[in-house]
């Protein structure tokens, strides 16, 4: 991927953004995901999650599948039960609030930590002397 492009991709997938009909949050973490599939199938999925898509009537948790080796999308919905892998927390119940409030943290904590290199990118190029 030609830098330009991984500069964009890289820019597009740190920011909370609108895709027409859906908004996409932030979202980081390594996670355990007792999953059903829409034939009804369960299946244990190991994801890297980078987005929370909350669109018309589902939301989606994006990321890498560890064991199939690419993006994947999940519903919440059909998400039974989620272990967060670094630190060993388990949701059972209300995987969608927990979910948004995850995505809402990392939202903040970029935010924050974009301002603070804002800052210091301004201390840096500050007025020199002639």
């Amino acid at each position: 991927m030609p830098a330009d492009h991984h500069d964009a991709f890289v820019e597009r997938q740190f920011v909370e953004r609108q895709e027409g009909a859906w908004r996409v949050l932030p979202i980081e973490g390594r996670f355990e995901l007792v999953y059903e599939d829409g034939n009804g199938a369960w299946s244990v999925r190991r994801l890297q999650a980078h987005e929370l898509k909350i669109g018309p009537g589902r939301v989606l948790v994006g990321g890498t599948d560890r064991d199939r080796d690419g993006y994947r999308g999940f519903r919440a919905d059909r998400i039974h039960r989620l272990t967060d892998r670094d630190t060993g927390e388990r949701v059972e119940r209300n995987i969608l609030d927990w979910l948004t409030r995850r995505a809402e943290g990392t939202r903040r904590a970029r935010a924050k930590a974009s301002a603070g290199a804002l800052r210091r990118a301004a201390r840096r190029s500050g007025p020199r002397a002639a």
